[in-house]
């Protein structure tokens, strides 16, 4: 209970891959980590594997029923969703996306000069959200909006860990967690319902999100539901920012823990950026930066598990399953079993160094998913977070102020249980921006 993610990485590890039945008192869920098995549950067989049950109960609360759920509700949310995420829109994107992350890390530059500590998550939080509001949602959230909005997110994430422990406690009994949920939660409908109907009011307003919902809502009802069109909205503001910012956030640690990495990555990005703002065209030719993400994501990934429920009996890697059992897939554990990854435990970036040489199996790296469910963000996040990154490499050097050993701590994503704090020693630079 001290450390779960790492404890059912722990298990799943020694098994080898094997399917493992939890014993957690009334509830006996199977953890899936081989990449053969998570195949079957989250692509060849997904119909079978929904995203149904006590697992989902926490999570579903505050995005009802929408991009994260399962059914029609599911379908129809991702059809629309889907043109605003594909290679090709995110990278029309990819210049707004550069000059808003400029900004707003030229913004740190007061900290920097009076040598003060910044907390690294929530400055990772804070850059990330300011982007995803900018760009997918066309300036219609306002940045006091945004930074009312983003606690209350990043509270929901964390509160409903116990939940996720304990699915089975009956939600008539108050449980850790559930009054700051609630809290968090209904502050979240107080700041999203008026900016819909605002939304409406004004009307359509080009491609973003709160336009491209409503214009499909009204064509296909008539008349824009708004519960629907709040669940839609909740599920993709958080799928777009957390994984983006929970990853920058673990970052840290990592290059202070890998000096050699830390100066490779700086070498790169300064010999790449010059002395010049960061572009997307600088993107392409970071491939240490990207070979560094790509080793986070294993390392890090923001599910820590992926949790489905089966529709129909069924048998997973030559153990019977029942109809309405609960399966546990791992991203955490598949990311480290040896017979798939050389020194599993070891960062080491140069794994990726020729990916497409790498004889893997492609259900051996899922930090996305998998499979119809597979998370609409990930091309959002490969422009993001190098821009971030580099963005912050070219203007300073990040120092850990306080290093420590870190706790995943389980949510709707991963994220450090400790704080980390970053002073920023400037770099001389020849442009302003």
């Amino acid at each position: 209970m001290k450390d779960p993610v790492t404890e059912l990485a722990r298990m799943g590890v020694e098994a080898e891959g094997r399917v493992v039945r939890l014993d957690l008192g009334p509830f006996r869920p199977y953890l899936i980590s081989h990449p053969d098995h998570v195949q079957q549950v989250l692509k060849t067989d997904w119909t079978n594997f929904v995203r149904e049950g006590m697992f989902w109960r926490p999570v579903q609360r505050v995005t009802g029923d929408s991009i994260l759920g399962e059914g029609d509700g599911w379908a129809s949310t991702r059809k629309i969703l889907q043109p605003l995420f594909t290679m090709r829109y995110t990278a029309s994107l990819a210049e707004d996306m550069a000059d808003i992350i400029t900004e707003c890390i030229g913004e740190l530059d007061g900290f920097a000069r009076r040598g003060q500590p910044v907390d690294g998550g929530h400055q990772m939080t804070t850059i990330v959200n300011q982007a995803v509001i900018k760009v997918l949602f066309g300036g219609r959230i306002s940045r006091d909006t945004a930074e009312r909005l983003a606690p209350e997110f990043s509270t929901c994430a964390t509160s409903i860990g116990f939940r996720l422990l304990f699915p089975f406690a009956p939600y008539s009994i108050k449980v850790p967690g559930d009054r700051a949920f609630l809290r968090s939660a209904k502050k979240i409908d107080e700041i999203v319902y008026p900016l819909i109907e605002q939304a409406k009011r004004e009307g359509i307003k080009g491609k973003e999100v709160v336009s491209t919902l409503l214009a499909a809502r009204l064509e296909t009802d008539g008349d824009a539901d708004l519960r629907q069109v709040r669940d839609d909205l909740v599920s993709i503001y958080g799928a777009a920012s957390e994984t983006t910012a929970m990853s920058l956030t673990w970052l840290w640690s990592v290059l202070h823990d890998h000096p050699d990495v830390n100066a490779r990555l700086q070498d790169e990005i300064r010999r790449v950026v010059g002395d010049g703002p960061v572009r997307p065209s600088h993107v392409a030719e970071l491939t240490y930066l990207r070979m560094v993400l790509q080793e986070l994501l294993r390392v890090y990934p923001s599910a820590w598990i992926i949790p489905r429920q089966t529709v129909a009996d069924t048998e997973i890697g030559g153990v019977r399953i029942k109809a309405g059992s609960q399966v546990l897939v791992s991203p955490y554990t598949t990311h480290r079993l040896s017979e798939f990854w050389d020194r599993p435990h070891e960062f080491d970036p140069e794994r990726w160094a020729d990916e497409k040489a790498a004889r893997r199996h492609r259900f051996s790296f899922i930090p996305f998913g998998a499979g119809p469910h597979v998370c609409l963000g990930q091309h959002l996040f490969y422009v993001e977070a190098p821009l971030v990154i580099a963005n912050l490499l070219s203007r300073y050097e990040p120092v850990l102020t306080n290093p420590q050993k870190l706790t995943p701590v389980p949510g709707a994503s991963v994220r450090p249980k400790e704080k980390l704090y970053l002073r920023l020693l400037p770099i001389e630079r020849k442009w302003v921006a």
